[in-house]
Parts: C-alpha cells; sequence; structure tokens
C-alpha cells in the first residue's frame, strides 16, 4: 500500500502531491488494477491534512480514470500507468540505487544528488539528438 509524503517546501498544491505519488506508483508498478488506496480520514491523520484534501486528491484519480470510490468500502485502483518498460525497472532501480550510494558517499547533499539528476535528465532527454535512444 502506498504511504503519502508530504513536501512543505513544494509550491504544488498538497492534493495534487497525492495525485502525482499514486501516478508514480502506478508507473513503476507499486499500484496496481484493484489495490485500495489508503481511508481518506487515515491519510488526513498521517499527514496532518484536512480530509477534503485527500477526497479533492482522490476525485481527481477519479476523474482521470485511475481510481473508483466505493462507497462505504473507500477507493480502489482501476487503471495502471506502468508501460511495457516495466519489466526493465527492476535491473535499472538497481543501478540507479548504486549511482544514489555513490553520490552520496562522495559528499553530495540531497538537494545537489536532485539538481545533478534533474539537469542531466533535461539536458539528455531533451536533447534532439538523444530522441532515438530508448
Amino acid at each position: 500500500m502506498i504511504e503519502f509524503v508530504l513536501d512543505g517546501r513544494s509550491r504544488v498544491a498538497t492534493y495534487m502531491q497525492l495525485v502525482l505519488q499514486v501516478k508514480q506508483s502506478l508507473r513503476v508498478g507499486l499500484l496496481e488494477p484493484g489495490d485500495q488506496l489508503p481511508k481518506v480520514r487515515s491519510v488526513a491523520q498521517s499527514l496532518a491534512i484536512n480530509p477534503n484534501t485527500v477526497l479533492k486528491a482522490y476525485r481527481e484519480l477519479e476523474i482521470e480514470g485511475l481510481a473508483e470510490g466505493r462507497p462505504g468500502v473507500g477507493t480502489f485502483i482501476v487503471r495502471t500507468l506502468a508501460g511495457p518498460s516495466l519489466v526493465n525497472q527492476a535491473d535499472l532501480r538497481e543501478d540507479l540505487v548504486t549511482w544514489l550510494r555513490k553520490a552520496q558517499a562522495a559528499g553530495l547533499p540531497r538537494e545537489d544528488i536532485a539538481a545533478l539528476v534533474d539537469t542531466t535528465m533535461r539536458a539528455t532527454l531533451d536533447d534532439p539528438a538523444t530522441k532515438d535512444i530508448s
């Protein structure tokens, strides 16, 4: 089951942070159709947020066709975002974990690691010369 985490420094609205975390979990196969999302009340309590914020996030997932609310039962995932590349993700994740540990051992703080990943990703994935590389 997914555990939500909020970034208080983010400019992204709280409900949208929840939506994005569900989408990420769907992309990497941590959530699959049939899985139940945490109860609104437990999410609100654990994150110290208004239950209406959680409801708004779950409604957004319903509008996007990713989840379905069942009265009295909960909210369930109905569609995945994982593509055919999901089978390759385990090996790639291992490589990434190794790289992250190496970066940490080199003394890079979390913010520097994130900046390095973000700028490298933009430079590499947005470069027309690398568009054919998958």
